[in-house]
């Protein structure tokens, strides 16, 4: 004969289901009681999470608000709209069905305590009142069954709020044992509990209310983690959209992140780019070298001579460029605009605060001009116009198209002598035009009339800015800075252990999953073994070094990581874009996980209802009695 039991959960600040998932999964036997957990509800302010939290759970979730006005005013930095109020303990109870649940799991937002988020970002009323909730959800949950408390309580965050919220914990003791629970804080690897491929270290409280829960709550029982290969080696090709889903989306990155990706170790990161010995602007290890001959890609010095000219004389196939020195500085100012003649019928660009011809396109193509006769050249055999006063070339057609070949020119005529030469022959004729009448001034600091001294000027650390102008560019003025923080990477600084670029290797597990897990902020590569076929539609595939094809998770592998789908199923979830779906998978607590602490749980209650107050069993104990605990220490003391 076996005796059917039904367990109630209840989930505050659910998100999209993932604890409730796990919890509904879970099915206990302790002699001939048998039992499962069902599922009343759960809170969360995320309408698009509530809505997922339905499909995964299997009920419907309650979209509230749990902060309070003060909470509210500090996190957003203005007053809440019209018709907001605060949550109250009958809303609690009002989103459970109006049923007393046997374990409540409260998942606060953990964005605030992250080592994702600076300590002195951490520090500020936003997310202080981010913060802030773990202490509120504790307190409405037991205000709302203060009179029929709940037997178990799990309270899950990250392991750095038990030293950056401290304080708040050490109020959250005082709440709880105020209502009669005896508390353990742990930190736990959910992955290591679920059986995950992904490490996902976490701070958990775990509560057990004395008198209705006498015996010990022992803990779940650890398995190992897995590779990440057992779980995506079950998936279809990341891109393969008809098998998977959309969620099985390749991301688009840039084609040089996709190198520095194929040039990672696997198990490694951004880091092992320090190792690859460059020569000669190759890589030499790895053999990295032009396809063509010798000279490839080559620039001869304006001095120097050029090699024969071949029928295929360009660039990518010998040293056919040449340094030039007579580009001038500005010919790259504002995209290549310098000295830019707009059409008439064509608009102009932005007006800034500088003008100029040689600042931009700021010079127009007016067909009215011939009506001015400004610069017009008279031809060899027409006529002149009306000579007056001011007879020059800009001021009419003063110019004339002279056939005789037999003028002499003068062989310096623009010529410019360097600094370190004589100069010609001064001659009455001393214009550029007239010889070697230039010089190239290495002393020269302005580049037109009106510019800015301080161009391409670089401030120093300790010193001060110049005034800010309308024009922000480095060539307008020193706006640019010698930071000294950018090589200065300690111990500790997130960029530097945060694993950026990192690959993990198909064999190795991963780590946890967080809301904003993206190859570039973390070890979201995997290095794939199975090299897809060259007719695939993939974003970019490079064969690296060790075979594989280093590659970013894809939004459903990632879930598949957290144990929200099976590897061979597709997962939907509200909306379309991948980064709402991917901090919603991050924040969600992995079902697997949730499974194996809802079994402890449920045993613990059921040993409870049977009059059992203890459990032989090699399993660390998790919350144990507390009169038994102050009785060994008492005795501890005594010896």
């Amino acid at each position: 004969m076996t005796i059917k039991r039904v367990l109630k959960h209840f989930h505050m600040c659910c998100g999209l289901g993932g604890g409730a998932k796990g919890f509904n999964r879970s099915k206990i036997r302790v002699g001939i009681v048998e039992a499962h957990w069902e599922c009343l509800g759960g809170i969360d302010v995320d309408a698009a999470g509530l809505r997922d939290f339905e499909r995964l759970a299997g009920v419907p979730g309650t979209q509230m608000d749990l902060f309070t006005r003060d909470q509210y005013i500090r996190f957003h930095g203005k007053e809440p709209p019209a018709g907001w109020r605060e949550a109250t303990p009958e809303d609690i109870r009002r989103a459970a069905r109006n049923e007393r649940p046997d374990a409540v799991f409260i998942s606060s937002p953990c964005k605030g305590a992250s080592g994702l988020l600076s300590e002195k970002m951490s520090l500020t009323p936003k997310y202080q009142a981010l913060n802030e909730l773990t202490l509120r959800c504790i307190w409405l949950m037991g205000e709302a069954w203060k009179d029929d408390p709940v037997p178990l309580i799990v309270f899950e965050n990250v392991p750095r709020l038990a030293s950056r919220g401290r304080h708040l914990l050490d109020q959250i003791g005082k709440v709880l044992a105020h209502f009669g629970y005896a508390v353990a804080e742990t930190t736990h690897d959910c992955g290591e509990l679920g059986g995950l491929a992904q490490s996902r270290k976490r701070f958990l409280l775990v509560a057990r209310h004395i008198e209705k829960v006498p015996p010990f709550l022992y803990e779940p029982e650890k398995k190992s983690l897995r590779a990440v290969g057992d779980i995506l080696g079950r998936m279809p090709l990341p891109g393969d959209i008809e098998a998977a889903g959309p969620m099985h989306r390749v991301p688009s990155l840039q084609w040089k992140t996709w190198v520095r990706l194929a040039l990672v170790r696997a198990g490694s990161d951004w880091r092992s780019l320090n190792d690859l010995a460059i020569e000669d602007g190759y890589l030499r290890d790895l053999i990295i070298v032009p396809e063509y001959q010798a000279g490839y890609m080559g620039v001869h010095g304006w001095n120097d001579s050029t090699g024969t000219i071949a029928g295929r004389s360009g660039p990518t196939n010998g040293a056919f460029s040449v340094a030039d020195p007579r580009a001038q500085p500005s010919a790259s100012w504002n995209h290549g605009q310098n000295y830019g003649v707009v059409g008439w019928d064509g608009a102009t660009g932005t007006i800034s605060g500088q003008q100029w011809p040689n600042q931009g396109r700021f010079a127009v193509a007016d067909p009215r001009g011939e009506s001015f006769g400004k610069y017009p050249v008279t031809e060899w055999e027409d006529h002149a116009g009306t000579v007056i006063a001011a007879s020059t070339t800009g001021q009419g057609a003063f110019a004339v198209a002279d056939p005789r070949p037999g003028v002499a020119w003068h062989k310096n005529v623009f010529r410019v002598v360097s600094m370190d030469q004589h100069a010609g022959t001064v001659t009455s004729g001393h214009g550029p035009s007239s010889g070697g009448q230039a010089v190239a001034d290495p002393r020269y600091n302005n580049w037109h009339p009106g510019a800015s001294s301080r161009k391409l000027n670089v401030v120093p650390w300790e010193g001060t800015a110049g005034t800010v102008t309308g024009s922000q560019q480095v060539a307008s003025g020193a706006l640019s800075i010698a930071d000294p923080r950018v090589l200065d990477r300690t111990k500790g600084d997130h960029y530097l252990t945060g694993g950026h670029y990192g690959v993990v290797g198909f064999d190795q597990a991963a780590g946890a999953v967080s809301a904003s897990a993206r190859h570039d902020n973390g070890r979201w590569s995997v290095a794939d073994p199975r090299m897809p076929a060259a007719n695939d539609r993939l974003t970019c595939i490079i064969q690296s070094l060790d075979g594989t094809w280093h590659r970013p998770f894809t939004t459903l592998e990632l879930a598949a990581l957290q144990s929200l789908v099976d590897p061979e199923e597709q997962l939907i979830l509200d909306g379309l874009s991948d980064s709402d779906w991917r901090e919603r998978i991050g924040n969600a607590v992995p079902p697997a996980a949730a499974e194996a602490i809802a079994g402890v749980m449920g045993t613990t209650l059921l040993l409870a209802e049977q009059g059992e107050t203890f459990m032989l069993s090699n399993t660390p104990i998790w919350v144990r009695n507390v009169a038994v605990a102050l009785s060994v220490a008492q005795q501890d003391a005594a010896l």
